[in-house]
Parts: C-alpha cells; structure tokens; sequence
C-alpha cells in the first residue's frame, strides 16, 4: 500500500514489476510479476495507489482494514507516534532521506539558506495543515508558531503571486515544476530539506503489521534485498520504473498528472542530493537506531503524543538487509 499516486520516489518499487502488467483504472493498483533484475520470481506484486484512491487514508489504517495487505509505506515519526493503536515494522528504507523541503525565492531572500535562517527573518510557511516537523521546530526555538500559516492546499497560486512567503513542498517535483511548468514563475526556486535541517526521519519505509511478521518472514528474507537492488538498479537507470508509473497515471486518468521529464528530475535530484543513497555505512536501505531514537526525542520535546512506554526495537529491524548491498 503506496501513500500516493504513481511518482518517482517509488521507483525502485516500480522497477519491481515486470513486462505483462495490468492496470485497473477503478482501484488504482498496478500488478504484476515481481522481478529480480532480468529474473522473474514468480511472484505476483501489487502496488496500490494511497492518497485520493484511498479517500486520504494512511496506509496503516488501510493495512488495519484489509488484511490482504501485506506491506505498506510509513513515515516512521507517524509511526511512533501511531504505535499503540496501528503498530507497523519498519523493514526497509528505499530512500535514505525525506524529500520534504521548504522553499522560497533566492531572489525575493537571497540572505536565506537555511530553515532556520527563515525563523530568524520572521518569513511566514505556508504549510499543509498541522505538521509534526513544523511542531519540533517551533519546540526548538527555530520558528515561532506565528510564523506559520497552515493553510496550503497544494496550490501554486500564493506562493507566486505574493513571492514572499516560504511554502512547503518535495525537492523531487516543486522545483522541477516552479521552473519548468509554472510559467508565471519560471525560475529556480532555494530549499532546505528537513532532515539537512535536523528532522532526520525516515520517510516511505516498507513496513508489516508485528502480528504478520513472523509468518511474513519467509518472504520479507528474499524480498529486501530484491528491493535493495532495485534502489541501485532504478538510480542508475530509472527509465523502465518511470516508464510504469506514467502508463499508470495516464491509465487513471485522475487529478494526478506526471510524466516521463519530471520522474527523470525526480531521481536526479534524489541521487543528487542523497536522498537516494547509503546512510553512514556501505549499505542501502538500512536503519541507523540514533536516527530513529532522535526523532522520538524530537516529538517528546514537542509534547506529541508518543506511547510512554515504547520500545524503538519493537518499530524496525534490519534483520532482512542484505549489508553487502549498498552504491
């Protein structure tokens, strides 16, 4: 169970699926065999659409209503936070940062570089509604809460007519599209993703249900470091995994628009900048437990709702990572 439509971020899933795939518009899924490189397993996968398909559910509450799910995505803060209720494993990592980001126009503040630097010159955020990040910031003293405005809605029209203000976005598309498809702005756009900014969460990880995970196990044994090599596979040649993800956006037929240019930008950057990539060692995919115990200090700092009693062990493993797979 993806989190959103069909776009690059997924593209080492993707990359997954082979020749002979099917498409079904009405329950935005795209099934079909899993593949190894050139090799066919001889499993079948499915990638669900989440987001709009989904009427906004995250993929754990979907998880949670239909046990014919195996896997889905998670940011692991979320999941943290949602541990008592909708527990999930995180098993695996395809992007080793958050592509989150705030951006504003270099030319409007060309003193600001920083997340923080926009906290220091009073700019006004404009984010999606309340947001854990916005949340830790503004407990650290970096934002004021009077700084932020949570009233984006996913439209363009603000930020470039007014110019002034700091806006939330992903580095992988509202960059690409500042410059290249809005023509009324048509320039590059500064950013700061929030894990550079010190918001070192995890985001889109492949994650079970803990009661799933023993009979999962099997399974997950060959299917991470599948994964894995699909990371390395797609970054260097994302072009097939791309190719998938637009036949499925122009199958739905939705609100959704993507194409083959803004994918081929997606995974650029992401290589670019590390989102795509090892962490602190030669591995892809993996999870380092400071990150993970960082963020919990975050949130708890913040006064979010965390369980009293959490175990971090008990919200990831690495027990299926291949080491020896990694760029």
């Amino acid at each position: 169970q993806l989190d959103w439509f069909p776009e690059a971020e997924y593209s080492a899933l993707y990359g997954l699926i082979g020749d002979g795939y099917t498409i079904d518009q009405e329950n935005m899924t795209v099934t079909g065999p899993l593949v190894d490189g050139d090799q066919d397993t001889g499993i079948e996968l499915s990638l669900r659409s989440g987001g709009p398909a989904v009427g906004y559910s995250p993929p754990r509450v979907v998880m949670y209503a239909d046990d014919s799910i195996h896997l889905g995505l998670a940011n692991t803060d979320s999941s943290a936070k949602s541990f008592d209720d909708l527990p999930l494993v995180a098993v695996m990592a395809p992007l080793e940062k958050n592509p989150q980001m705030i951006m504003w126009d270099p030319e409007v503040y060309p003193d600001v570089s920083t997340l923080a630097d926009l906290g220091t010159a009073g700019i006004e955020i404009n984010l999606s509604g309340s947001t854990t990040f916005a949340d830790t910031f503004v407990a650290r003293g970096i934002w004021s809460a009077d700084q932020i405005n949570p009233s984006y809605d996913g439209s363009p029209a603000r930020f470039i007519a007014e110019g002034n203000i700091a806006q939330q976005g992903f580095a992988s598309s509202e960059p690409y599209n500042y410059e290249k498809v809005f023509e009324e702005f048509g320039k590059p756009v500064a950013y700061q993703l929030l894990h550079d900014a010190g918001y070192p969460a995890y985001s889109q990880v492949i994650s079970v249900k803990p009661s799933d995970l023993d009979e999962l196990k099997p399974c997950l044994e060959r299917f991470v470091p599948i994964v894995q090599r699909s990371v390395l596979a797609t970054a260097a040649n994302p072009d097939q995994a791309i190719a998938t993800i637009v036949d499925a956006v122009e199958t739905f037929d939705s609100m959704w628009v993507y194409d083959a240019e803004i994918g081929r930008y997606a995974v650029d950057t992401m290589t670019k900048l590390g989102i795509i990539s090892n962490g602190d060692d030669e591995t892809v995919g993996n999870f380092d437990r400071d990150r993970l115990a960082t963020i919990v200090d975050l949130l708890r700092e913040a006064e979010l709702p965390v369980p009293d009693d959490l175990n971090l062990d008990d919200t990831f493993t690495n027990e299926f990572i291949d080491p020896a797979i990694g760029f």
